[in-house]
């Protein structure tokens, strides 16, 4: 694959894509320019120190998506006033921001459907199903105290 392209209109096409079609990373424009000893170099300087010390990491897209998730379902739970804001305040319920950030995790749901992992999807259904029966019963208890 050519990372260059030159059209007849004039115009330059570069390939920055990180990955080849095949799966493997591409070497930036510094490492194909330099000797191999200075590549390696390169990689040992630019990599952060706690990444050079062996420790558990986490794959970092299941990192990502947990966290995504994570900080949906937390701004529906402070949409429902089950959680203080950040200065420690309770809001009354938000019914309608609560609904349309439920249905963004419902349309997260419909779109990684068969590319998540096993415990990725786990996850997702069980903020999903505690989220709905929270918006439930928070409106319920408005409902009552209408009453």
């Amino acid at each position: 694959m050519a990372d260059e392209k030159v059209e007849s209109s004039g115009f330059k096409v570069v390939d920055r894509r990180p990955f080849t079609s095949e799966g493997e990373r591409v070497p930036s424009q510094l490492e194909r320019t330099q000797e191999p000893e200075a590549r390696d170099q390169v990689r040992e300087d630019t990599e952060p120190a706690a990444a050079q010390e062996s420790e558990p990491t986490v794959p970092e897209d299941s990192a990502r998506f947990a966290t995504l998730v994570s900080y949906l379902s937390t701004t529906a739970m402070f949409q429902l006033g089950l959680l203080p804001g950040p200065g420690g305040e309770y809001i009354s319920p938000d019914f309608v921001n609560c609904r349309r950030t439920i249905d963004l995790l419902e349309v997260l749901q419909e779109k990684t459907r068969g590319n998540l992992s096993a415990e990725e999807a786990r996850l997702l259904d069980e903020v999903l199903y505690e989220l709905r029966m929270s918006f439930i019963e928070v409106q319920k208890q408005r409902v009552s105290k209408r009453k």
